[in-house]
């Protein structure tokens, strides 16, 4: 199958109407539920149920795609999230809420799972660093179109949910008109394949990056605007600086993609890893702040496709969809407990602490790129 196929198309046609309306509810359903007055430990637990909701998708990612194929996985998994952000219009209070975006979750955690390994299965050795860019930056580029239609248009639930309802489901068309296949889709293996993907040796580098990526980006995200903003910051001023650190990432995903599948993973993870690691130094001696951001988005963002391309070259083709299921878990777990950890100790600490644990846990890798270099052959070169 060639890069630019069919199915890779409306693949990603479709990821980005899905993403934009991930966007939009993840910003919008914590202010939704402040408006109706509940406490904060409420919306937390709200925001928690639907990432709880992606660990359990990311486990029956793999037996869904086994059973009924890449196709009708994908309709399931885009019916489960219209069907959860409907119901959000009917049913109020907080356990109900919590129990659909838990069911929005796991629908979210299916469509991730297919269609980052449709494309993995699409694509071959010397394309697939330019193929997970390519996912990567429709991914960023519906984020950012979500936030802008926040911005842009009304924010009241019933106004809203009409419109988001509408992306998701039209996200369900683009694959009615082309199937996904994949060599070994229905192939049998043993049970428990995701968990064995976790042990496997050749391909822990990948793991262990997808983990440090989850870190990284959770603190980012999550945590970067409370930084700006305790730095005396409006509303205004916190966006574009989110706005920079994002646009970062887009730049940064295509050229990434393109070395690494030229020169080897191996070689652009340490150069991206050490420009983690030089950014967040540059933000904690107060250098020029717009630098420093670029080069910690540039870096930071493209972190997890690398690692998950250097992972799945470790594994048969009929293993993909095990192993990006594996990624998936281990981004998702570093996702939850990096920003937790770094939360508690700028509370106990100081703000600053956000940048010494992002440099602390990307030099941790880098060791680890560093001390196994030797044992790892460049991909290209089996190529």
């Amino acid at each position: 199958m060639s890069t630019w196929s069919r199915p890779v198309i409306v693949l990603l046609c479709g990821l980005l109407l899905l993403t934009i309306a991930i966007a939009v509810l993840n910003t919008l359903v914590p202010l939704w539920l402040t408006h109706e007055a509940l406490p904060t430990w409420q919306v937390g637990t709200v925001s928690s149920a639907y990432f709880t909701g992606n660990l359990i998708g990311t486990l029956i990612a793999g037996w869904l795609i086994k059973r009924l194929g890449f196709n009708r996985a994908y309709y399931i998994a885009t019916a489960l999230f219209a069907l959860a952000t409907a119901a959000l219009g009917f049913e109020h209070g907080f356990w109900a809420w919590s129990v659909w975006r838990f069911v929005a979750g796991i629908g979210c955690a299916l469509i991730w799972v297919v269609v980052e390994s449709a494309l993995l299965c699409s694509g071959t050795l010397r394309n697939r660093g330019q193929l997970l860019a390519a996912y990567m930056i429709v991914y960023y580029v519906a984020t950012v179109i979500g936030q802008l239609l926040v911005s842009k248009v009304s924010t009241e639930l019933l106004h809203t949910l009409p419109w988001v309802t509408g992306f998701i489901v039209a996200a369900i068309l683009p694959l009615v008109f082309t199937r996904i296949t994949a060599s070994g889709e229905g192939e049998e293996a043993p049970a428990g394949r995701m968990w064995s993907m976790l042990r496997r040796r050749s391909a822990r580098l990948g793991i262990n990056g997808c983990i440090i990526s989850g870190i990284l980006l959770g603190s980012l995200y999550g945590l970067m605007p409370l930084y700006l903003s305790h730095q005396g910051m409006n509303d205004s001023a916190v966006g574009y600086w989110m706005a920079l650190l994002v646009s970062a990432g887009i730049i940064g995903q295509w050229p990434v993609g393109r070395l690494a599948d030229r020169y080897g993973r191996l070689l652009v993870l340490r150069v991206l890893v050490f420009g983690v690691i030089l950014g967040a130094v540059a933000m904690l001696s107060n250098a020029a702040m717009a630098p420093a951001l670029f080069v910690l988005g540039c870096s930071g963002f493209t972190l997890y496709p690398v690692a998950m391309s250097w992972a799945c070259e470790k594994v048969a083709h009929h293993e993909l969809v095990a192993m990006n299921q594996a990624l998936l878990l281990s981004y998702t777990t570093g996702s939850l407990a990096g920003p937790a950890l770094t939360s508690m100790l700028m509370q106990s600490y100081s703000d600053r602490v956000l940048f010494v644990m992002i440099a602390g846990v990307a030099l941790v890798y880098l060791m680890m790129l560093l001390r196994k270099a030797d044992r790892h052959a460049t991909p290209i070169a089996h190529a």
